[in-house]
């Protein structure tokens, strides 16, 4: 099959490339628009209870706004209480009223806990009627209506956060092309020596990433993808197109020397080529395991991750043989670093210093990368906020202004939704309410309650229960307001603030407690609000988590094990990969956790590990770290099958390989080290975690591990029943 794809393309070439070329052009236009139609967030889903409590107050409260954007108002000398400084807020906001989506306007001067304790501030909050993920849209519209005044004014909240996400976003990958490609290009120049070799798979690369976000920009038009798929489409495109077509064109150069230019582009496809299928298919698989998951964010990755390899690889085995049999002999030519034949010889000294010593090798390694995977076990989980973004977004100054004044809790109170057996007017639910309320303004972490029984303390419970007798005829206009707000026939919001972040041990403990509460007679509750949202979104992810690894380790093993036609080599492989993906994993925790060398790596620490980035570096590193794992078996399988020498066999493949796969390592590192400059925190530790699990693969696992485990194994390596063989023999595909 891979010989007939060779010999098709060669024959071909010139209506391959204009074919190629012809969708890239088609693509081109389309780039500039991808951006805007990809959606931000994304790390929520519609089946928890947070969710699903929203959902349910907003449904059955007319007046209950999903979310808002919080409005700061300070000035130098003016004070929040002076009618100066109220006339220049209520200026400010005179016309956000008319925007399409805003309901209302919570002021400072109805609420006086809206004014900082230290009389610094004050704040108004602007009332949407969308969800949070969906307010970012109006975020525009909200800033050009607010008019200048003499006050220093800052936006904060949900709308904010992701409006400034999807800049900062694009900003990110725009500063990590600039960086990949020129580093990139130097790589490939150090490992090729020659311009023109180096060129060919920055090309490939290129198109890739353009046809790859062509796709999605049409895909756009009948799904929803996130704003990430961006950043997730270039890193990887770059990645693995420049790390098969590394692959091909090296062993394209080795066949040249002893081919014919037709048989060597046909050798190259059946030989690289396949390895090149069986690689895309192992990273498929891995990025395929984020298809289990509802979250836009993880779904779009996969399906961002799926294209690519998909475009890569079908690039590699069509595109890139036909250029390289129009470049021919060519594609060494602009010789930068003059070198002599590649004899392997560095790598046949690695690979016997290493077989003579297995055990003593072996130990080592194991043990210092189960060391640098220990941090591990203190990791924290949590779901992005405003402080993955950088200290200079005016939305993280604004949530850290707020922060400041107000307390760490107050910006991201629990909601509870409350269902009634009765009118929630009707004078016992009004008890019951008052009752409940009581009993959790007792509670030492809860700082304020907002609800329609504490509006005032100075007002008693039987004052409550006259004025809600009829709703329509309260006589203050803040208390119809509230009641408006947060009741309606059966169902009734309390605000429950807390002195404590929302992702925090404190937070997570008061969230369970209040689950586990009893309400009082005729009362249900359950409980939405930023510490919901967090431990529901992660208890979710990690639900679906075992059943994703589970199948996407099965199809691995499956596919490897028709490559390779062995029963321990797959199972080994899977071994190290997990070791090296576990090394990551602590570094994840130890850098952005923990905070260490956040100095240098210019971001706050977090003080958590962002949920998905485990679940989606293990779909990203497991197929990818697969890479060098079947370029290298498959080249001692092909040394195997013609000597039946193991020692032979790996001494050869890590020869004839060691150098590429470093190479292509190295190039792929480059790629994602490039996206550590970002300056979101989720985008900057995924680069990271990428660099150093494919950093560590490579030189530590593939040079070291690899043939200690080889050698230990011995002729086991390659052992596989006789009747599972014959019928492996039938499957090959290897023509």
């Amino acid at each position: 099959m891979f010989a007939r794809i060779g010999r098709f393309s060669f024959r071909h070439r010139w209506w391959v490339l204009a074919g190629w070329l012809l969708a890239v052009l088609a693509a081109l236009p389309l780039l500039p628009r991808v951006s805007g139609a990809l959606e931000v967030g994304g790390f929520s889903s519609p089946h928890t209870e947070a969710a699903r409590t929203r959902e349910l107050l907003r449904q059955r409260i007319p007046g209950y706004s999903p979310s808002s954007i919080i409005v700061l108002f300070s000035h130098p000398t003016l004070r929040p209480t002076d009618p100066e400084f109220v006339r220049q807020a209520q200026e400010a906001l005179h016309a956000v009223p008319a925007v399409p989506h805003v309901t209302g306007i919570q002021w400072f001067t109805d609420n006086p806990t809206q004014i900082a304790p230290d009389g610094s501030l004050a704040y108004a909050v602007i009332e949407l009627d969308l969800q949070p993920e969906e307010a970012q849209r109006v975020l525009d519209e909200i800033q050009a209506a607010i008019q200048p005044t003499g006050l220093t004014i800052q936006l904060a909240g949900a709308p904010a956060f992701y409006a400034d996400l999807e800049r900062v976003t694009e900003r990110d990958l725009r500063r990590a092309e600039v960086i990949a490609f020129p580093f990139a290009l130097v790589a490939l120049l150090y490992v090729f020596g020659s311009a023109v070799a180096a060129a060919v798979p920055l090309f490939i690369g290129g198109v890739t990433v353009a046809l790859v976000l062509g796709i999605v920009y049409a895909l756009t038009r009948i799904t929803e993808l996130s704003i990430f798929t961006l950043n997730v489409a270039s890193l990887l495109g770059l990645g693995l197109s420049i790390d098969y077509s590394l692959f091909l064109v090296s062993r394209f150069r080795e066949e040249l020397a002893q081919n014919g230019l037709e048989e060597a582009v046909v050798r190259t496809t059946t030989t690289a080529g396949r390895a090149v299928f069986f690689s895309g298919l192992t990273v498929l698989i891995g990025l395929s395991g984020l298809g289990f998951f509802e979250f836009l964010f993880m779904r779009s990755v996969g399906i961002a991750g799926v294209l690519v390899v998909l475009v890569a690889v079908s690039a590699s085995l069509t595109l890139l043989p036909a250029l390289l049999g129009i470049l021919g002999p060519r594609i060494d030519a602009l010789r930068v670093i003059r070198r002599g034949v590649e004899t392997g010889r560095f790598w046949h000294w690695v690979s016997d210093f290493v077989m003579r010593r297995p055990w003593q090798i072996a130990i080592p390694v194991v043990t210092a990368l189960i060391v640098l995977g220990l941090p591990f076990r203190h990791v924290e989980l949590s779901s992005p906020d405003a402080t993955i973004l950088p200290t200079s977004t005016p939305s993280r100054q604004a949530l850290e202004t707020f922060r400041r004044a107000f307390g760490d809790g107050a910006l991201s109170p629990l909601v509870i939704a409350v269902e009634t057996e009765r009118p929630v007017n009707d004078p016992a639910t009004i008890a019951a309410l008052y009752d409940f309320t009581r009993k959790l303004a007792a509670d030492p972490r809860v700082t304020r309650i907002t609800s329609i029984v504490t509006i005032d303390p100075r007002i008693s419970l039987q004052q409550y229960q006259l004025l809600y007798a009829d709703p329509t005829r309260v006589p203050d206009p803040l208390l119809r307001r509230v009641y408006d707000q947060l009741a309606g026939d059966h169902l009734t919001a309390i605000y429950v603030y807390t002195d404590a972040l929302p992702a925090s041990d404190r937070a997570k403990q008061l969230l369970h407690d209040i689950r586990t509460l009893d309400p009082g007679p005729g009362l249900k509750l359950w409980v939405d609000g930023g510490t919901a949202e967090i431990v529901d979104v992660v208890n979710r992810m990690y639900s679906e988590f075992p059943l994703a690894a589970l199948t996407v380790v099965l199809a691995t093993y499956v596919v490897l094990f028709v490559l390779l036609r062995s029963v321990l080599l797959p199972l080994k492989a899977i071994v190290l990969n997990v070791l090296s993906l576990t090394a990551s994993y602590g570094a994840l925790v130890f850098v952005f956790q923990e905070g260490h060398f956040s100095s240098l790596l210019r971001f706050s620490p977090l003080g958590f590990t962002e949920a998905s980035l485990p679940i989606v570096m293990f779909c990203i590193l497991f197929g990818v770290s697969m890479d060098y794992e079947v370029f290298l078996l498959s080249r001692m399988r092909e040394v195997w099958d013609r000597t039946r020498d193991n020692r032979l066999a790996v001494a050869t493949g890590l020869a004839r390989s060691g150098r590429i796969i470093t190479g292509a390592a190295l190039i792929l590192v480059v790629v994602a080290a490039a996206f550590v400059t970002a300056d979101v925190v989720l985008i900057k530790a995924l680069g990271l975690g990428i660099a150093l699990a494919v950093a560590l693969d490579a030189s530590v696992v593939r040079t070291l591990l690899v043939p200690a485990t080889m050698r230990l194994l011995g002729q086991w390596n390659w052992w596989v029943p006789r009747r599972m063989e014959r019928a492996l023999e039938t499957v090959r595909l290897e023509h």
